[in-house]
């Protein structure tokens, strides 16, 4: 070889040596991002093909970045020369105005590794809001929003199984007094009303004795005797219903009463109304008292 075939040897000897040298390169896809927004890093690297490079898995600390995800793309030779590039998807938490990103690229050698690292890449941190001011001032609103609320079936079951075991268990212990005292107030209500109703007529019958009002009065009595006493008193004639109650006074008093009835005589009218009044009340307080009776001893 020639001096001069030596000289240009050594001369081109950088250029050669600078075409076999791995180069990388590093940038985000966008300058700034809000915090905790996907963010893409591009990682690029282009290297002689008979070298064996190695990028970044998911075990390297991204920090102060989050990994998100890492998309790989195949490798393109070409005259010798591979390009190889990967995309890592981060996010930002920090709240630092600016983070700085750089990912190394491991050349593999025979015996060690070589660590090649692209230039810093900046990522500005994008605010929503331009400050906060330091009295910050709220708006006000009276309307209310309404709250779904799922309906909790299991509990409601709950609650109405218990609430009809309760009333259950009430009716087996308390059934018969309930029965009794509803008894006893329809026959209070009922003694109410025909004491109503007689003394009514009675007054009629005594300010206007006349054959339709007397009939009236004497029905309404036997009526509710028949209904205290469970015996046919409307088919009695008074004799009968003295006779039967042994007492001279009620055939007396319904006696008085046949005679407006039959003669249109009115003597002893208001006297004979007001016995009866007081038989049919003692009937009713008897029938009360031997129904208490009962409920006692049983």
């Amino acid at each position: 070889m020639g001096k001069i075939g030596k000289l240009l040897f050594l001369f081109l000897l950088p250029f050669a040596t600078w075409a076999q040298e791995v180069e990388v390169s590093g940038y985000f896809l966008q300058d700034s991002a809000k915090l905790g927004e996907r963010v893409g890093y591009v990682l690029k690297a282009r290297y002689p093909e008979q070298k064996q490079l190695i990028f970044p898995d998911s075990l390297y600390d991204y920090s102060p970045l989050v990994l998100l995800e890492k998309k790989t793309f195949i490798s393109n030779t070409l005259a010798g020369i591979t390009l190889d590039s990967a995309v890592y998807y981060v996010s930002n938490f920090s709240l630092e105005p600016s983070v700085y990103l750089t990912l190394p690229v491991y050349e593999v050698a025979r015996y060690d590794s070589i660590t090649h690292f692209p230039l810093e890449a900046e990522l500005k941190l994008k605010l929503t809001l331009d400050s906060i001011p330091e009295q910050p001032v709220f708006q006000e609103n009276n309307v209310y929003q309404p709250l779904e609320k799922d309906f909790n079936w299991i509990i409601a079951g709950l609650i109405i199984g218990g609430v009809l075991l309760l009333l259950l268990v009430f009716y087996f212990l308390f059934a018969d007094r309930i029965k009794q005292l509803w008894k006893d107030r329809n026959e209070r209500r009922r003694w109410k009303q025909f004491e109503k109703k007689w003394i009514k007529q009675t007054q009629a019958l005594t300010q206007n004795p006349s054959l339709e009002l007397a009939d009236e009065v004497q029905g309404l009595w036997k009526s509710y005797m028949e209904y205290l006493t469970k015996q046919p008193f409307q088919e009695w004639t008074s004799s009968e219903i003295g006779e039967k109650m042994e007492d001279k006074e009620v055939f007396r008093a319904l006696r008085a009463i046949d005679m407006i009835i039959y003669a249109g005589s009115s003597e002893r009218s208001e006297e004979a109304t007001t016995y009866l009044l007081q038989v049919a009340k003692e009937k009713h307080l008897e029938k009360l008292n031997h129904e208490k009776h009962a409920r006692a001893t049983s």
